[in-house]
């Protein structure tokens, strides 16, 4: 098994006053070349955004683009005629294909924005742009993997790449495995909220490991833990 660990406080970081956000790779106008990606992962950004803001119209293409809202609402909109809310407990992909354009805003005008999004670099290129969201109540099977993006399952969002997204609330302290698809894939861990224990390696709130070369990982998770696990191919 092989691993790299991003400590939470390693992240890069763009504050603009309206937004606050927190890179685990590189982005706009934070560059490490040692922190690229990882495997087909290419983004993963914590951003805050003040009530009311948000991120203008804007172009993307050959990107497969996931929203997880933590806290509050995103409001969408986007060139395939596609406009509405991505709440807390939905999660949202968006294939950029050929190209899109699309604004993401807080959808409160004074309550904060808490939301994840990450890019994965896709397997085929200039596919038609799409868009889909679905609602996750995975606080309902606590102690679980729930797969919510995937190229080959029929309850979760697909994406145009061998990546699989699945997320996982504690109710108490847990032993938890997770099973790679394939033996060339990695997973990268981050831990939203709480924190697991994992081959000697203690994970806190906001820190990430990145691990391969293995068929499983085993975890001691926390009680009150909140962990997204996006395997990918390396």
């Amino acid at each position: 098994m092989k691993h790299i660990i991003h400590p939470a406080q390693s992240r890069g970081n763009n504050n603009f006053g309206w937004l606050d956000s927190h890179h685990s790779f590189s982005f706009g106008r934070y560059f490490n070349p040692e922190r690229m990606n990882f495997g087909k992962l290419r983004v993963l950004n914590d951003d805050f955004v003040e009530g009311g803001a948000g991120f203008g119209t804007h172009p993307h293409d050959n990107m497969e683009i996931v929203s997880i809202p933590l806290s509050g609402a995103i409001e969408h909109q986007d060139s395939t005629g596609t406009k509405g809310v991505i709440h807390t407990g939905d999660v949202q992909i968006m294939s950029a294909g050929s190209g899109i354009t699309h604004s993401e805003y807080n959808h409160s005008p004074t309550e904060a924005l808490n939301f994840l999004q990450l890019w994965v670099i896709p397997e085929k290129m200039n596919i038609k742009p799409r868009y889909e969201q679905k609602t996750f109540r995975i606080e309902e099977q606590p102690n679980q993997w729930h797969t919510v993006v995937a190229p080959d399952a029929d309850d979760a969002l697909w994406i145009n790449q061998a990546a699989y997204f699945s997320l996982m609330k504690t109710d108490q302290a847990a032993d938890v495995q997770y099973s790679l698809k394939k033996p060339e894939h990695g997973v990268y861990f981050f831990v939203i909220e709480g924190g697991f224990r994992t081959h000697e390696m203690e994970l806190s709130k906001r820190d990430a490991v990145g691990i391969y070369d293995t068929e499983q990982v085993n975890m001691i998770v926390t009680a009150g833990s909140y962990i997204l696990a996006v395997e990918v191919p390396m």
